[in-house]
């Protein structure tokens, strides 16, 4: 299982519309093979800073079935219109977890 971290910069006075378009954006990840769930942060320090973190199964399944898919292009469409600038994305792969 791999973590896709996202950092999207949106342009400010859009959080609430950008925040509502994500949480329409489940289903489009529903229909992405290996996708299994997101969670999108707001910064405190930058209400204008958000970190989309979504998990996969594969690197493949984000870069190749979610990127090069009709289900990417929705996803654009529907969030991309408040966008500041590109958004900045890394794969992370869990080393380490704790338990309370």
């Amino acid at each position: 299982m791999i973590t896709e971290i996202a950092q999207i910069e949106i342009r400010p006075g859009s959080e609430k519309d950008f925040e509502a378009a994500m949480s329409q954006a489940q289903m489009i990840f529903n229909r992405c093979k290996g996708w299994k769930n997101f969670e999108l942060h707001r910064s405190i320090e930058r209400p204008s800073r958000y970190r989309l973190l979504i998990k996969w199964e594969t690197l493949e399944n984000h870069v190749v079935d979610f990127r090069e898919s009709s289900n990417f292009i929705e996803w654009r469409a529907l969030v991309g219109p408040f966008f500041a600038s590109p958004p900045e994305v890394e794969h992370t792969e869990t080393v380490a977890t704790s338990s309370i």
